[in-house]
């Protein structure tokens, strides 16, 4: 066998293999806390650029000692905005989107916790056709780093990414 056959044998194995355990990994979304239902009996990762939500989100607070009050979604898990989208259209797409993946929605109906002002909870259409939620006009986003609930390790990375506050302002 030629070195060049045995070369793209070994390329479509891997990515076979790539391909498999994307699949495996991302599952259907049934229980997964960035879609769907709202409990999970196992974690589920951080969804990517290209992934869909399946209902109604849910926007609530949480609170720890260095950060304050900030929001989560439904499941507990810290959003984030990113300064540059200037309270527009996200502007984080592909890599970005991979280490940022956006709080994304099949419907504009986003539930409120006690401590969420629903007068600021929206929604912007993102450039893969993706409805993307937004706070006081910020899009949100998660962080592929933080992998509970109560995780904010995305808070101030570069300066740009902070945390949200109920009020719609960065965490300071």
């Amino acid at each position: 066998m030629t070195r060049s056959i045995r070369h793209r044998r070994a390329c479509a194995l891997a990515a076979a293999a790539f391909a498999l355990l994307v699949t495996t990994a991302c599952g259907d979304g049934a229980g997964s806390p960035y879609g769907g239902s709202t409990s999970a009996s196992t974690p589920s990762p951080l969804p990517t650029e290209s992934s869909t939500a399946e209902a109604a989100p849910a926007l609530g607070t949480a609170t720890n000692a260095g950060d304050g009050e900030f929001l989560v979604d439904q499941n507990g898990l810290s959003l984030y905005l990113y300064t540059p989208d200037a309270r527009g259209d996200s502007t984080c797409y592909h890599g970005c989107a991979q280490t940022w993946p956006p709080f994304l929605t099949d419907t504009a109906d986003v539930t409120a916790g006690d401590a969420v002002d629903a007068s600021l909870i929206g929604t912007t259409k993102r450039t893969d056709g993706t409805t993307q939620v937004t706070y006081n006009k910020w899009p949100l986003y998660y962080y592929s780093g933080d992998q509970a609930a109560g995780d904010v390790s995305g808070q101030g990375l570069q300066s740009i990414w902070f945390l949200v506050t109920p009020g719609g302002d960065a965490v300071g």
